[in-house]
């Protein structure tokens, strides 16, 4: 199986980055890896995650992402943008507001975090007592 790098698509400039392959067609797993393409990155995870309890302003996805930079935090929540997964609405207003929230190829990711969730405490926490009730 040959791939070939692929010239930047019009989604992939907006999100600063070229894209890895110029189609994912070339097996089995190449859905699941142009799917971890679009997701994959430390902060973008958590940001559905967190997105899936409904809209966000900025600053409280910083803070319930941790120890995340603003410099990162943006450009990984604009990268989810540009791959249709999150909307992000700016308001005319000082101090400036910004809101995000799951498009409906994002809501459709909900599900998938969940389990990633059930599957995060069941094998990749160290056991504590009432982990499972929690999950």
């Amino acid at each position: 199986m040959t791939r070939s790098i692929s010239k930047t698509t019009a989604v992939d400039r907006k999100a600063g980055r070229a894209p890895r392959f110029e189609s994912y067609d070339c097996s089995e797993g190449c859905p699941v890896e142009a799917a971890l393409e679009m997701i994959g990155g430390k902060w973008k995870g958590l940001a559905l995650f967190h997105l899936a309890d409904g809209t966000k302003r900025f600053n409280e996805l910083k803070r319930l992402a941790g120890t995340v930079t603003q410099r990162t935090l943006t450009k990984q929540l604009r990268e989810l943008e540009a791959h249709g997964l999150v909307t992000r609405t700016v308001y005319p207003v000082v101090p400036p507001k910004v809101e995000y929230e799951l498009t409906e190829p994002g809501k459709a990711l909900v599900p998938v975090l969940m389990a990633l969730r059930k599957w995060g405490l069941e094998h990749a926490l160290p056991r504590r007592k009432g982990a499972e009730e929690r999950s």
